[in-house]
């Protein structure tokens, strides 16, 4: 043959390797070209929330590069057409959603196409391993990338939560964790069908354990550490499939690193992290109930095939029979527990809507209706369910069948789900609260430490000021249904035996129906001396270590707790000295104005701002108001006692137990209440108990969220 055909030859042989180099290093190029336009703009205006952003974008680029490094070593070795042909269509749909978003301006249709493509190609490269590529230089930088990849990752989150650069909104999914997840198991289809269905149903199992997370279920933590050891160390090596483990490492930790977070981070409260699902309409809900009954029983047919090992038939048929008619009678109760649950929430929809226009909340209409109640009881119930699935799993596993396991994994955070929502709704709902103000408007003190009236000329600005306080403090009793003792306004100040009489009764208040009140906030508003003490008429002072007194008389042995919200010029010391308090729970919550303020930049900060901004955050959804923005002329601080974090409402007894169950469930489960009773009178876990117990004392001594939410429907905040 001529030398002229096999240099052509040759050449028609690496002309798709270089065209997948230059399509590589058009790709890498474009993204650079985009990173620097950002770094341009951020050169105009730098601050924290672009260079959290510039770190998120190289995270994305690390990936991006790994994974069309890894799917390069992939065609390299095996010359498989369909890897070149995917590789470049991703180029091309990365390409598209680039110009999408940099030229059209479409933002959510470009990240929508660019996380469905980056899912399928990390897919991609978890599949397509073997052992020939291990030897590789550029599979092993391509494994140093993706280790990378990771780290960036879950810095970027972190950083973005330490300094507020995420605003939480109540969400089940994200957008880019349902698109990611679609693509990972687009993916999968590469293989065999019943491997393929097994990582299908392993992605599912991935999405509930992601909203387990987030909904922070209290099981959530041991259902992540479950997920973890099975699908590393059983699922996969099941399907008999090689996989690149940096691969799925980086998938996983991608996903969950958010979620995880902020289990932590997130200051939402239990009814705004579950407003996607409590909000929706009684059809949808009863649909959620009845696909939930349908899973449980694809889980138990799929457990039964455990009986077809007849190797061990002596201990899988009696102990399948055992534990599938506990499993069977548990599951029945969960179902009706749900159900009802549903009914007693569609009772509170009616109430909501009927007194919708008075800006009341569904949590309101639960605490009214009696749901903290049933869901108190319900999380027991629901606990059964959990311990009746995890043996029934134990005694029937399949090491081999990659979908029963996958169905284990489905079904665990479902029910931790439903546990964590009932355990949660139980001991945030039905508080009754009662509160007192104080407003004692004197921005002047004599050296004796006698306040003093303004002068005449300020009479009308402190009228004004004053009657805005007093409204905005009567709007947030009014909105949280907080029982009012009284607002009390004095221009010239109160004497200390006038304020004892009044707080003493205060503190003496009870409920209708003979016990104390589960909260009782009082609320101050006027001057203070350095050590925060209340200037009072006459020369006297209010001091903390007084109050407590009178506190720790009326409440006695009771469990009833007191929050004291402060709007004055010196309220830090008595935020710093409540955190000593050990044998009561109290709460301080106050404000810090700035000494120093730009005149021609912001109005100087007066009494009344702090209770005008916090009144507007807890009482409006929809306010933009940021306590951690810089350059507030107002800051918000605030402490709690060592033990606030151990309080707890009223729990039901045995009677209670009872009563329900007669109320709610068929005649042949009775026998269960006996065992419910002396199930959850043992208290086994009373070690795991003491230990959270430590772990939530040392976070609110140690690392105090930005969010506290008191249970009561608003939230104590510091900037």
């Amino acid at each position: 043959m001529k030398p002229e055909y096999f240099l052509s030859l040759k050449w028609v042989k690496a002309l798709p390797a270089a065209y997948m180099c230059r399509s590589l290093r058009y790709c890498v190029s474009h993204c650079l070209y985009a990173a620097m336009t950002r770094l341009e703009e951020a050169n105009r205006e730098v601050n924290m929330h672009s260079s959290v952003r510039y770190l998120g974008y190289l995270a994305r680029i690390n990936l991006l590069v790994a994974i069309c490094m890894g799917l390069y070593v992939r065609w390299e070795k095996t010359a498989d057409a369909l890897i070149l042909v995917i590789f470049i269509l991703g180029l091309f749909v990365l390409g598209i959603a680039s110009i999408l978003y940099y030229y059209f301006s479409m933002e959510t249709a470009s990240l929508s196409l660019s996380n469905l493509w980056f899912g399928f190609l990390l897919g991609l490269l978890c599949f397509l391993n073997n052992s020939a590529f291990k030897m590789d230089v550029k599979e092993e930088a391509t494994k140093y990338l993706l280790l990378s990849a990771i780290v960036l990752r879950i810095l970027c989150a972190l950083v973005e939560r330490i300094c507020g650069c995420v605003h939480h909104r109540p969400t089940l999914l994200t957008t880019v964790e349902f698109l990611e997840l679609v693509g990972f198991a687009i993916a999968s289809t590469t293989m065999l069908v019943e491997k393929s269905l097994s990582i299908i149903l392993l992605v599912l199992a991935l999405a509930m354990l992601i909203i387990d997370l987030r909904m922070k279920s209290f099981l959530a933590i041991p259902n992540l550490a479950i997920f973890g050891a099975i699908a590393s160390l059983l699922f996969f090596p099941s399907l008999q499939i090689p996989t690149n483990p940096f691969a799925l490492a980086c998938f996983f930790s991608c996903l969950i690193s958010d979620p995880l977070l902020d289990v932590y981070f997130s200051g939402l409260s239990v009814t705004e992290r579950w407003k996607p699902y409590l909000y929706r309409g009684k059809i949808c809900r009863r649909l959620s109930v009845i696909s939930v009954g349908v899973i449980e029983l694809i889980f138990f047919i799929l457990a039964a095939f455990k009986l077809r090992d007849l190797d061990l038939w002596y201990f899988v048929i009696p102990g399948f029979s055992i534990f599938g008619i506990f499993w069977m009678i548990c599951h029945v109760i969960f179902f009706i527990t749900l159900w009802g649950f549903h009914t007693k929430l569609n009772d509170c929809h009616k109430v909501y809507y009927t007194h919708r226009a008075e800006n009341n909340s569904l949590d309101r209409a639960m605490a009214s209706k009696g749901m903290r109640h049933f869901c108190l009881i319900s999380e027991q119930l629901v606990f059964f369910s959990i311990v009746a699935t995890a043996v029934l799993g134990a005694v029937s596993w399949q090491p081999t069948n990659g979908i029963f396991m996958s169905a284990f994994l489905i079904v665990l955070p479902l029910e931790s789900m439903a546990h964590g929502l009932f355990h949660e709704l139980g001991n945030c709902l039905g508080g009754t609260c009662v509160g007192y103000a104080v407003v004692i408007p004197t921005n002047f003190c004599s050296p004796d430490g006698q306040p003093t009236l303004l002068p005449p000329d300020h009479v009308q600005e402190l009228n004004l000021r004053s009657t805005g306080m007093l409204n905005a403090i009567q709007r947030f009793f009014a909105y949280h249904m907080i029982e009012t003792y009284g607002c009390d306004y004095s221009t010239s100040g109160l004497t200390f035996d006038t304020l004892h009489s009044k707080i003493k009764s205060f503190l003496e208040l009870r409920t209708a129906d003979g016990p104390r009140h589960d909260t009782y906030i009082l609320y101050y508003s006027g001057h203070s001396h350095g050590t925060g003490e209340w200037a009072l008429a006459g020369g006297d002072a209010l001091r903390l270590d007084t109050l407590l007194e009178w506190w720790r008389e009326k409440n006695g042995t009771f469990c009833s707790r007191l929050i004291i919200v402060l709007d004055c010029e010196n309220s830090q010391p008595w935020v710093k000295e409540v955190r000593k308090v050990n044998d009561q729970y109290v709460a301080v919550q106050g404000a810090e104005m700035a000494r120093v303020v730009d005149i021609e930049e912001a109005d100087p900060p007066q009494l009344g701002d702090f209770t005008r901004q916090w009144v507007e955050y807890n009482c409006n959804p929809d306010s933009n108001i940021s306590w951690s923005e810089k350059g507030r002329t107002v800051r918000a601080v605030y402490g709690v006692s060592k033990h606030w974090s151990d309080y707890t409402l009223h729990l039901p007894t045995g009677s209670d137990v009872a009563k329900h169950w007669m109320m709610y469930f068929p005649r042949i489960t009775y026998p269960l209440v006996h065992l419910a009773n002396w199930f959850c009178g043992l208290n086994l876990f009373w070690v795991c108990k003491a230990c959270f117990r430590c772990l939530k004392r040392l976070k609110m001594s140690w690392f105090l969220p930005t969010v506290l939410d008191t249970g009561q429907g608003f939230k104590l905040v510091k900037s």
